[in-house]
């Protein structure tokens, strides 16, 4: 009996975090997130912070990488502090996500295509100062770093994007 509770509460627990996530990947879809420069990243990459918001500080950190990709694709971001530069996002057609729409769904859904582009910096340690209770969410600052190089080329060969050397 002990056995079938502790199966019983094992099941629940992975139940609410899936509703947590389904509710997180909704709130990701509305892209509500900041990007910032973090540093310089290796060659080929970008090193940046990516504000998420969500109920869950967990799933916050899991939509991180999401967002960054997002970010970087579609917003850029300033430069400013930690001798960054600022970078201007991939794509310079503004409905370009609305008109590749089906594109973006996959791309973009949970453990999709935009994972290979991105790493989290911090393995999960988020420092104090990067969690916050805005209202009745939780801000969170997550270090990430985005393959732009691999993503562009990528990008090109779907024809979402043009290459650098096709001219204006």
């Amino acid at each position: 009996m002990k056995k079938l509770f502790t199966l019983f509460i094992l099941i629940s627990s992975l139940a609410g975090f899936s509703q947590a996530q389904k509710k997180a990947d909704k709130a990701t879809n509305q892209w509500k997130y900041e990007i910032e420069c973090a540093g310089i990243g290796t060659d080929g990459t970008y090193l940046v912070k990516v504000w998420s918001y969500s109920k869950n500080g967990k799933i916050a950190i899991t939509q991180a990488k999401k967002n960054a990709v997002h970010g970087i694709i579609f917003k850029g971001f300033s430069g400013g502090e930690r001798g960054c530069n600022a970078q201007k996002p991939l794509t310079t057609n503004p409905n370009i996500e609305s008109e590749k729409e089906e594109f973006f769904l996959s791309f973009f859904e949970e453990g999709g295509k935009y994972m290979k582009y991105v790493s989290e910096s911090t393995d999960g340690n988020i420092d104090a100062s990067d969690r916050m209770k805005v209202g009745k969410e939780y801000k969170i600052g997550v270090i990430v770093s985005v393959s732009k190089d691999a993503l562009r080329k990528d990008l090109e060969a779907a024809g979402i994007i043009r290459s650098l050397s096709s001219g204006f």
